[in-house]
């Protein structure tokens, strides 16, 4: 597998191959990760309130005999209107899944190695915009001819988060924010030399 050197222009200069630690890798590994990250964004906070917290129900509604009608006890009970939860949701859940290092490593070398296999992973020496308008990033991002874009620095400066900020097809991190989940979100994925140079070497 080779990953898709591009010049200035975000054309087609060269190709890159792929280290032998990017294959081989196995799926279920980006599966774990994907899971753990989704499973973090949750928000945590629906919750219902049981027959123990809600009000009223002091009272029981009617004589326990003689009216033809089930017993009933307190109008918190879940079969009335107004009437408590059962088994209702609370936000004291922990929902973190825990992912070892070794595994996020492999995950996000599987998920490269995958956009290699498309032709969607490109390497170029530098990702900057100076200028920092969107229309010179929408430029940049329309020579690639993609559907949507991993844009990824070494270090991150205002003018370039600035041109990309409203592109919603795109979407720009420094090398410390990579990770298998949002390069298995995008279609393809730009990585500046530097970075490529710095995840190849920690593959082997």
């Amino acid at each position: 597998m080779s990953a898709i050197v591009l010049n200035e222009k975000m054309e087609k200069a060269s190709e890159l191959a792929l280290p032998e630690a990017f294959s081989g890798i196995n799926p279920h590994n980006l599966y774990l990760y994907v899971k753990s990250a989704q499973a973090a964004q949750r928000a945590n906070t629906a919750t219902t309130k049981g027959r123990s917290e809600v009000r009223g129900g002091g009272k029981k509604p009617w004589a326990q005999k003689g009216g033809g009608r089930a017993r009933a006890g307190s109008r918190r009970s879940p079969i009335f209107v107004g009437g408590g939860k059962a088994f209702g949701s609370k936000n004291n859940h922990n929902y973190d899944l825990k992912v070892n290092k070794k595994q996020k490593k492999l995950a996000l070398n599987f998920a490269l190695n995958e956009h290699a296999q498309n032709g969607t992973l490109f390497i170029v020496d530098s990702i900057s915009v100076e200028s920092g308008k969107t229309k010179d990033a929408a430029a940049m991002f329309k020579a690639l001819g993609q559907r949507d874009t991993l844009f990824v620095k070494s270090l991150l400066d205002e003018p370039t988060f600035l041109a990309f900020e409203n592109l919603h097809q795109t979407y720009v991190v420094e090398s410390n924010e990579l990770n298998a989940y949002l390069a298995a979100n995008y279609r393809s994925i730009v990585i500046e030399k530097a970075v490529w140079e710095t995840l190849t070497s920690e593959a082997k």
